[in-house]
């Protein structure tokens, strides 16, 4: 197939161009005052949002070359999106500006790589100062930090205070390492629910194990649970367990990969008699992620996933000598003694729930089984690992937030899930990193820091740190011109205003030069750094392009050849 080139300034001007056509309208969206897009659908209606990223994978231009421009700051906004959940305005933002700015010094003669090698240095000394000077951690729930999380939240999902308010009410319930999970609700409000204990997403196996019970549930208190690696289909196996369970006259949980055939006839046969009260449900998960959460539910519950590498049958029997005998004692299943125990389990249609009291004989291992599935969490580099791993650590030691969305129609639906997922990211952000001064305080406050820095350097490298520091103040620009306001003014007087107190800003959703802090104007620092430095990336890579290769387009071609031939 054909390729078409385009060299040096050609080729970094129609970067620009592209780059320019879509941070226009992504930048469009920034701050409490951002402004709406509207984005046509193949199908369906359009969608109204406020969300940069959405925007930004949405923007494809008909010239290639300009294309390509558009799509390397989309790629801005994505990676930032990626690493900290929310920030993608800001980032495309402060890569057009770093883009414009280096381009202009480049056409007039700078040399890219050192300038490069200047916005490398700056982004860097940036970034020391928003760690070192501008951080603070989340304080203590009950001492500000509910108030932090939720004003963090607001300001992440547009500034809706219901949507702070449901995600601060999830991480006080929950804590840190609690999962809180976004699904799409089936009324018009938003609302936040809550699953204690370990859930999984396994109902019953047979409607007969809820026959005449309220609400078609298996809802049993004080509950032994059999935790078994295999299919369960040998009547005989089974029972010297039942046996003995039935005479226990407590409720079993059985948990094994499936229970098929003869056994699966005779637990329901047993259950309709009223001779045992069980419910089986499938294990959850697949392969090596099935075993590890059946070892996570055995530690919850004080039993012991019973498995082929144990050596252990369910018609085992522990020995019993002549002696004990002689006293009427007689073969008990060895699988009796490892079964587990939960206070309470609930299982329906679709999910299985163990709740387990805080038990002190118990909290030894949950305590070591945690540990081991943090440090696995830290070892692996897969986000989807990483994922998985938390979910396992919240179901054992925080439960499960669910925050189900409302809407009334399909479009506010899809532009509130999104606004609720940023609020989420951003809210997890600040919880692990801390905070910083919002509304582009921050970035600006890093300036001094630039600047000092561009002295020192010499040649092109210092104009790359002059480039970094003009782009810094580029988010408190637009934030103030999406209101309303003059940007040039609004950031002179933050940045004399900030000689007193580096904590005052712009609070674009009052129209007041405030305290970012005391206003709630938070933003989380690993948005604000991952922002600035996948910002530079891109621009980086751009200001050093040389060449840009793309295909020629086939219509295009052909209407050329039938333009010649008439």
């Amino acid at each position: 197939m054909a390729k078409q080139l385009l060299y040096t300034d050609d080729a970094r001007k129609k970067l620009l161009t592209g780059a320019e056509k879509l941070a226009r309208a992504v930048g469009s969206t920034l701050g409490p005052t951002g402004r709406n897009v509207i984005i046509d659908k193949s199908f369906g209606g359009p969608t109204v949002t406020k969300d940069g990223v959405t925007v930004s994978k949405e923007i494809d231009l008909p010239d290639p070359f300009e294309n390509m421009g558009a799509k390397l700051v989309n790629a801005v906004a994505q990676k930032t999106s990626d690493a900290a959940g929310d920030g993608t305005t800001t980032a495309t933002v402060l890569a057009l500006a770093i883009y414009q700015e280096g381009l202009r010094n480049i056409t007039a003669g700078a040399n890219p790589m050192a300038v490069k090698r200047g916005i490398d240095k700056a982004v860097a000394a940036a970034v020391k100062h928003l760690e070192d000077n501008l951080a603070r951690t989340i304080r203590a729930i009950d001492k500000g930090g509910r108030e932090d999380l939720e004003n963090i939240a607001s300001i992440s999902a547009n500034n809706d205070p219901k949507i702070g308010k449901l995600m601060a009410d999830a991480f006080a319930k929950i804590g840190r390492d609690g999962v809180i999970t976004v699904e799409e609700g089936k009324t018009s409000e938003t609302a936040l629910e809550f699953v204690e204990g370990m859930q999984f997403d396994k109902g019953y196996i047979s409607p007969y194990f809820v026959v005449n019970t309220p609400e078609l549930k298996w809802e049993q208190n004080d509950v032994s649970v059999l935790l078994f690696e295999k299919k369960l289909s040998n009547v005989r196996e089974m029972l010297p367990l039942l046996d003995r369970v039935a005479q226990a006259r407590k409720p079993l949980l059985i948990i094994a990969e499936d229970v098929e055939s003869e056994a699966l006839a005779v637990l329901v046969v047993n259950r309709l008699r009223g001779l045992l009260e069980v419910c089986a449900v499938k294990a959850p998960g697949f392969g090596d992620r099935r075993k590890a959460m059946m070892e996570d539910i055995a530690v919850l519950t004080g039993g012991t996933f019973v498995s082929e590498d144990r050596g252990i049958n369910l018609d085992s029997m522990d020995e019993v000598s002549p002696a004990e005998q002689q006293r009427g004692a007689r073969p008990e299943p060895k699988v009796f003694k490892l079964l587990g125990h939960a206070d309470q389990v609930v299982v329906d249609k679709e999910n299985c729930t163990v709740i387990v009291e805080p038990n002190k004989d118990r909290k030894a291992a949950l305590d070591a089984r945690v540990k081991t599935i943090r440090t696995q969490m830290d070892q692996t580099e897969s986000e989807y690992d990483k994922e998985k791993f938390s979910e396992r650590l919240a179901k054992l030691v925080g439960g499960v937030a669910v925050i189900k969305v409302g809407a009334s129609t399909e479009a506010e639906m899809k532009q509130t899930k999104g606004r609720v997922e940023d609020a989420l990211h951003a809210t997890r952000a600040a919880v692990a990193e801390g905070i910083v001064p919002g509304g582009g305080v921050a970035l600006l406050r890093c300036v001094p820091t630039v600047e000092a820095l561009g002295e020192k350097l010499k040649g092109d490298e210092r104009i790359g740190a002059e480039i970094v520091a003009r782009a810094l103040l580029k988010p408190i620009r637009t934030i103030a011109e999406n209101g309303g306001v003059d940007g040039a003014v609004v950031a002179d007087e933050v940045t004399t205003r900030g000689e007193k107190d580096p904590n005052i800003g712009f609070n674009a959703n009052t129209g007041k030069y405030e305290d970012m802090f005391k206003a709630g104007v938070l933003d989380p620092l690993r948005v604000t750094r991952s922002a600035l430095t996948n910002a530079a990336s891109i621009a980086g890579l751009m200001l050093t392009t040389e060449v840009m290769v793309t295909r020629i387009d086939e219509d295009d071609k052909k209407s050329k050849v039938t333009g010649a031939i008439a």
